[in-house]
């Protein structure tokens, strides 16, 4: 019986070993053997309404998300992957009307162009557009708001950005 069991835990130490299972956790799906470098320029501000601080904001906080979610080294220009574009939009608008005739919530929208330059795979090269909002009560100012909403507007953007990219989902 014990050589029974020797023999049963031998072959299922053997058959555990050979199975291997890998999980990526940031959602990057990166061939790491052949793309290394990545290039992000910055984002210039070209909507009709400018928001002095947001065009550095948005490149800091995109470049900080490949660095959090990816191994790649950041080169000046000419990367692997390559990222570039400008904020072409940066909307206010208003959203409700109460029975008075008086707006209720605000719509802020951003937009930003993005052209995604992959030197490694050519077929995953795009130009394409990425927007997002956050709607707010006319309680509030948007110069009370508008820090948060555009942490949270830019957070989806470059989320979405970071998905078309290098995720492939």
């Amino acid at each position: 019986m014990k050589r029974y069991i020797a023999f049963f835990m031998t072959l299922l130490m053997v058959g555990l070993s050979s199975c291997l299972v890998s999980y990526k956790l940031n959602g990057s799906s990166i061939d790491y053997t052949k793309i290394k470098t990545i290039s992000i320029a910055e984002f210039p501000n070209q909507a009709p309404l400018v928001y002095p601080t947001l065009s550095a904001e948005f490149t800091e906080a995109l470049r900080d998300e490949y660095s959090q979610k990816t191994r790649l080294t950041f080169v000046p220009n000419d990367g692997d992957l390559q990222i570039e574009g400008a904020i072409v939009g940066y909307d206010i608008s208003s959203m409700s009307v109460s029975t008075s005739g008086e707006s209720m919530d605000t719509k802020l929208q951003m937009t930003v162009s993005v052209r995604f330059t992959n030197k490694v795979n050519p077929s995953e090269s795009f130009e394409e557009r990425f927007s997002a909002y956050q709607v707010f009560s006319n309680a509030s100012t948007i110069n009370q708001v508008q820090d948060e909403l555009n942490r949270l507007i830019m957070d989806d953007i470059i989320n979405q950005i970071f998905n078309r990219t290098v995720a492939n989902w």
